[in-house]
């Protein structure tokens, strides 16, 4: 029998609307131990390459909980483009069905 998928379930942790990321636009994040374990703990969220790597490591290690308490929309559908290069195929098609390019076919 196959092992699953890497990503299997990964649409269902994912909030049902990119209102529900209500994460801090602004200032230093510091990502509790269950998120980052080693290296970088905090992120200054004005410079857009660090806000990219901690949402690349929220996104990859975290719950829907962390990414409705660390993730904020407004910077998450900026930095998308770029952002989502980072990610494995699954997270990117996931966040895309679910959440961004619903977003930008329903304006």
């Amino acid at each position: 029998m196959p092992l699953p998928s890497w990503y299997e379930g990964l649409e269902d942790k994912i909030p049902d609307s990119l209102d529900d990321l209500q994460g801090p636009a602004e200032g230093v994040v510091a990502l509790p131990q269950h998120l980052v374990w080693s290296g970088l703990t905090e992120f200054d969220l004005s410079k857009r390459g660090i806000r990219m790597e901690m949402y690349r490591t929220v996104i990859t290690t975290g719950r829907r909980g962390d990414y409705e308490a660390y993730l904020n929309a407004d910077h998450l559908v900026a930095d998308w483009p770029v952002l989502r290069k980072g990610l494995g195929p699954g997270y990117r098609q996931a966040w895309e069905n679910k959440l961004l390019l619903r977003r930008k076919t329903s304006g």
